[in-house]
């Protein structure tokens, strides 16, 4: 008895299985309020977002624009400016994968108070506004975690202000350096003196000579745009309170949530 006829067609591939970090593109997610989410909320903002690439000092939103998007960042690193009538500016807020630029959405505002600049090259989720603004109606861990993210960030501003107006160029150096560590994810930080002295509201001289004092210490070694962190616990030493003050803020706050 013959048997059964073989089939001449092929068996269809097996699809790629869904990365668990990942968005329907395949685009890694590092951004620690995305992942944070409940599964739920993270697939309906996920159709949301549009995953862009951002370029050495591409400006987000200048201080009054209008908010059209916001931005949850994935990697690289988001400094935020205040800017003053004269032109000058000065860093009071970092940002990278833990946090999200737009926050005066959260709150039901439309415009921005401040300059936000990709200091290095970078990625980010972006959403719309109106979009953002709906789904925060339908995502209460959502709304909770930028919420929170507010308050650190508030905590954050608050303590550069002072930091730049009490300490040392080298201690407010030593604890920029850490801050911009943290939030990539690397002891390299590729950025020129120029442009810390643009952050930290001083003179390029001032930086060369802090960063020098630094790379005496064997702290740190650093070359035309790039800084390398070669003793981080001595750093930490080096750095002014405020950096020690934020992260033991960051600590007990993230103890309250759990």
């Amino acid at each position: 008895m013959a048997g059964k006829p073989r089939s001449s067609a092929k068996s269809s591939p097996k699809p790629f299985p869904k990365l668990p970090h990942a968005d329907g593109d395949g685009n890694h997610i590092h951004n620690e309020i995305l992942l944070g989410l409940p599964i739920q909320e993270r697939e309906m903002l996920l159709a949301k977002l549009e995953f862009v690439r951002l370029k050495t000092h591409h400006v987000l939103h200048e201080p009054g624009d209008t908010l059209k998007s916001a931005y949850f960042c994935d990697t690289g690193l988001v400094s935020i400016l205040s800017v003053f009538p004269d032109g000058k500016s000065v860093e009071v807020g970092l940002v990278g994968k833990e946090g999200f630029v737009g926050l005066p959405l959260v709150a039901g505002f439309r415009t921005a108070p401040t300059r936000a600049i990709a200091q290095i090259e970078a990625t980010a989720f972006r959403v719309d506004s109106e979009a953002l603004m709906v789904i925060l109606r339908q995502c209460p861990k959502l709304e909770r975690r930028l919420q929170q993210f507010s308050q650190v960030h508030a905590m954050q501003v608050t303590q550069i202000a002072a930091c730049n107006r009490l300490h040392e160029v080298n201690e407010r150096l030593a604890r920029w350096l850490l801050m911009s560590a943290d939030r990539i994810g690397s002891n390299s930080v590729p950025l020129t003196q120029e442009f810390l002295a643009q952050m930290l509201g001083t003179r390029r001289s001032s930086v060369t000579v802090a960063a020098g004092m630094l790379e005496k210490a064997g702290l740190i070694t650093h070359s035309r745009g790039d800084v390398q962190i070669i003793d981080r616990p001595k750093l930490e030493e080096a750095a002014c309170e405020c950096y020690g003050i934020m992260q033991r803020q960051l600590e007990k706050w993230r103890s309250d949530a759990d």
